[in-house]
């Protein structure tokens, strides 16, 4: 009998904190279990070639959206599907009661074993949760939610504070289906996490946030709508600038440093509002990690204005090239913690061709490892193993993943993928495998892909393909 069930020989291994490895990883029982010179492939029962190719730790995407405007059940096979074409192997998808997703409230020890039991046996790769307390009686569920379900991450959207921005209303409740949606409510929910992380010192409980003030938001989308300018993407850049990102930050983080509250700055999308995260990081002294998505690193407002359409519309905003450079170099000396995609898997019928109405986000999973290859190691020289703790290991240490997820270690999970690193393709929605019908990258040439992802010891993904049926797990992160 086979001592090993995988083993990928030949590759150079991208070990993230540690460098680039020429060696043969082997797989047993779901974990990697050795790696080495020269493993016999006689010692394995299914042997993939990995020479000339690099192998890094299956990305983990720690911003995701299943369910948002579509069946959670449909949208979980079809975009964790897409995932597999970037390298993910881990989703950790965001939930909230209010419109989209469900489009109910209540409890969440009723809504959400709903949840979990819609996406089982639909997903691709494994999976995890974010939740949002929309109401203060979902407050009080956070210690229930890390006891029994193992969430040990949650969210607030500072934008929908006392706006509803889509109805053009002073009253966001319709929308949020919850109560007075505040900075009271925000401290409430500080509150509650550093009481329950006491009782819980190995974990880190963190409340991610979406800053956009939106008082602000209010003035400057009048001003951009009564403008008579071209109601586009710089348009809606401008409803929504940096300014307000700034001011959310600094409002958010005051109150985390108060109560000693770990917080994630979600898809910081601007210079601005990343130069502000770190002064507030510094102001503060509290555990505060920086995410920022493929959309912000390498979309401008002006190019995909000059396509046309309103595809790129998405939360915050598409800004400019001098953003995008300023976020690579954040990501290249280490000041980003984690890049994500911030999937929503958004048809081209919901975006339409008016500016406000249409729904925000789109689809980029399956960009995950291309484009941070292609955009960051290739083009601005960031070396493999910051790519992989960028997209693996960092968003696995800061969510309770680390030990299974986010390294080629020894041990953990057998969740990897292996990239020719000089594979160019221009960028298709069918090469996506999602079920969104359009994308932003369209038509843009990427060098460096996946050719097989595995998961969990399996190979899930080949040269275009996906094998199989889906094998996911939910992931209990206590």
């Amino acid at each position: 009998m086979p001592r090993f069930d995988l083993l990928v020989k030949n590759g150079v291994l991208a070990v993230p904190y540690h460098g680039e490895v020429r060696a043969d990883l082997a797989v047993a029982g779901g974990r990697i279990a050795a790696i080495g010179e020269d493993l016999p492939a006689a010692d394995a029962g299914e042997v993939v070639d990995a020479s000339g190719k690099a192998v890094l730790p299956g990305a983990v995407d720690a911003h995701f959206h299943i369910g948002i405007y579509r069946d959670m059940a449909l949208d979980a096979y079809e975009e964790t599907r897409s995932s597999l074409v970037g390298g993910a192997t881990t989703v950790l998808s965001y939930f909230r009661t209010g419109q989209h997703y469900l489009d109910r409230t209540g409890p969440y020890k009723e809504i959400f074993p709903e949840v979990l039991s819609a996406v089982e046996g639909r997903s691709f790769t494994d999976y995890g949760f974010h939740l949002a307390p929309m109401t203060v009686e979902q407050i009080g569920e956070i210690p229930a939610l890390v006891a029994d379900h193992g969430v040990t991450s949650f969210k607030y959207y500072m934008f929908y504070k006392g706006f509803d921005l889509a109805a053009n209303s002073r009253d966001a409740r319709a929308f949020t289906m919850g109560d007075e949606y505040d900075l009271g409510h925000l401290y409430l929910i500080l509150e509650q996490l550093a009481r329950t992380q006491a009782d819980h010192p190995d974990l880190r409980l963190s409340l991610s946030l979406h800053c956009e003030q939106s008082e602000l938001m209010r003035i400057f989308i009048d001003r951009v709508r009564r403008s008579g300018e071209p109601q586009n993407l710089r348009a809606y850049s401008e409803g929504r600038p940096p300014l307000t990102e700034r001011l959310a930050i600094a409002e958010a983080t005051t109150l985390a440093g108060h109560t000693g509250t770990s917080v994630n700055l979600l898809h910081l999308s601007s210079a601005e509002a990343l130069a502000e995260a770190e002064r507030a990081r510094g102001a503060h002294g509290t555990d505060m990690r920086f995410e920022v998505t493929l959309h912000h690193l390498c979309l401008d407002h002006d190019v995909l204005d000059a396509r046309g359409g309103l595809g790129g519309k998405v939360n915050p905003p598409i800004r400019t090239s001098r953003d995008n450079e300023y976020l690579w170099e954040r990501v290249r000396d280490g000041l980003v913690s984690w890049v994500a995609s911030d999937h929503a898997c958004c048809m081209e019928e919901h975006k339409g061709d008016d500016l406000w109405p249409a729904r925000p986000g789109f689809g980029g999973t399956a960009l995950l490892y291309p484009v941070l290859i292609s955009e960051g190691h290739h083009r601005r020289g960031v070396p493999l193993t910051r790519i992989a703790e960028v997209a693996s290991a960092n968003p696995a240490k800061a969510y309770n993943l680390w030990g299974r997820k986010g390294s080629l270690a020894v041990g953990f999970d057998a969740d990897l993928t292996i990239v020719d690193l000089d594979r160019e393709q221009e960028v298709s929605t069918g090469l996506l495998l999602s079920g969104q019908d359009h994308c932003p990258f369209d038509g843009v040439k990427v060098r460096g892909w996946p050719v097989v992802t595995v998961v969990g010891g399996r190979v899930a993904y080949r040269d275009g393909a996906v094998i199989g049926e889906p094998g996911g797990t939910y992931l209990r992160r206590s």
